[in-house]
């Protein structure tokens, strides 16, 4: 039997299971923060209720860790009665972790140092900035760097844009510094940014479990956040970029673990 127990079938039990654990004297050590839809959920207290509303299904748990950590890492979640899948992590293991639950037939990724999708966002210092979850400014990047963006993605965003408003700080706000960090120097990461939020701004409409007041505060911070990123400075190379449009494929494919 593993040290701590097996699984939990529910995800917000499951969740609150593991944070706990990390939260143990022998695991404080432990970096270990939540990303993908649990993440938006446990930071969205009061309005994480439109996940379930709006039909967003859980289907598995993510993790943000560091390499140096990996050893770490795997121990702790293999006494938490996650099976490791030794294959996937010779391959990616620079990278990424990947770990099975195999009573509940789910999986646990663990992504380390940054998170490469379309984009990539570099966690290397950040993880530090909150306990729980990557920061709110990462977590907002993580959806709208999707290039195929679906709508699972979408609802995330809506449910994060209602709880919190943009600010210049790491606390109770989305830092925008950190996002136009990264779209005044890579014009392929802010097309794809700003063709997401303007997709999602025509979405709102799309849900009568929306009210009136959802639509106008999520419809207000992305004018707001795109009216930012507009007149924020861009740099030589950006520019550059730019000149050459979508005549060359300005997004990187998502690679699989056929997970």
């Amino acid at each position: 039997m593993p040290k701590y127990g097996d699984p939990k079938a529910d995800f917000n039990e499951e969740k609150d299971r593991l944070l706990s654990l990390l939260n143990r004297e022998e695991n404080r050590d432990i970096i270990l923060r939540l990303v993908g839809a649990l993440a938006f959920n446990t930071k969205c207290k009061k309005f994480n209720y439109l996940q379930k509303d709006l039909g967003r299904e859980f289907t598995d748990i993510d993790f943000a860790s560091y390499r140096k950590q990996s050893s770490r890492v795997k121990q702790f979640l293999t006494d938490c009665g996650y099976k490791e899948d030794v294959e996937v992590n010779n391959l990616f293991g620079t990278s990424r972790l990947l770990f099975h639950d195999t009573i509940n037939k789910r999986h646990v990724d663990v992504f380390l140092d940054e998170l490469k999708f379309s984009h990539t966002i570099n966690l290397r210092g950040r993880l530090e900035q909150d306990p729980i979850t990557i920061p709110l400014a990462e977590l907002f990047l993580e959806k709208m760097q999707i290039a195929k963006i679906n709508e699972k993605d979408l609802i995330d965003t809506i449910m994060l844009l209602r709880e919190y408003d943009f600010g210049e700080t790491d606390n109770d706000e989305i830092n925008k510094n950190i996002i136009l960090n990264y779209l005044t120097k890579d014009w392929g990461f802010w097309k794809t940014v700003v063709d997401n939020l303007n997709i999602l701004k025509n979405f709102l409409n799309k849900y009568p479990q929306l009210t009136d007041e959802d639509k106008s505060i999520v419809s207000k911070r992305i004018d707001y956040i795109l009216e930012e990123i507009e007149k924020a400075p861009k740099s030589l190379k950006w520019k550059m970029r730019s000149k050459i449009g979508t005549k060359m494929k300005w997004y990187q494919e998502v690679d699989e673990l056929g997970v």
